[in-house]
């Protein structure tokens, strides 16, 4: 397990490709992932406000994300929230980094975190599409074999690794141009 932290906005734990991906990434040991309790309420919220699935579903994937992958969550951050100075909606998201000693977190949020607001904390914030195209560098190859395992377990659609790349391609255009290259 690496010991790279990294906490996953709400935002790219809600579209189901990137998640995928993301996720599929941590069970190879590419980074140390972290959420909290809030994040993922807010992944529920917005599943079932934006159509995606129903309040049950959303919810038996919040305790599936839970079950997995246990050791994420982070607690007892609420105590940095007034120290933040970021975004005031994203606040507990940049607490819970400190608290778990994550040096980045994937947002697509970048505005709601500038800066000069995470430097003190030694925290980056990235978009999906920089973090993926870091971890490619890091190892290309086991970044092609998440995508092949991944398409290999979809079939609700099935889809090939193409297809998981043009989906992918709305949130991590470089990323995909690099794993086609």
């Amino acid at each position: 397990m690496s010991s790279f932290g990294v906490v996953l906005d709400a935002c790219v734990l809600i579209p189901a490709t990137l998640r995928d991906t993301l996720l599929r990434a941590v069970e190879k040991g590419m980074y140390r992932l972290h959420w909290s309790d809030e994040i993922l309420d807010e992944v529920r919220r917005n599943l079932v406000k934006r159509g995606m699935t129903s309040p049950e579903d959303a919810q038996d994937l919040i305790d599936q994300m839970n079950r997995f992958f246990a050791e994420a969550n982070v607690r007892g951050f609420e105590v940095l929230i007034p120290a933040m100075t970021n975004d005031e909606k994203d606040r507990h998201v940049l607490a819970a980094a400190v608290m778990s000693r994550s040096q980045v977190i994937i947002t697509s949020n970048i505005k709601d975190f500038p800066k000069q607001t995470l430097e003190p904390f030694g925290v980056e914030a990235q978009t999906p599409d920089e973090f993926l195209t870091h971890l490619f560098y890091l190892n290309p190859t086991l970044m092609m074999e998440i995508l092949s395992e991944q398409a290999g377990d979809l079939d609700d659609p099935p889809l090939t690794v193409p297809e998981v790349l043009a989906v992918l391609a709305i949130v991590a255009p470089g990323f995909v141009k690099l794993m086609q290259s």
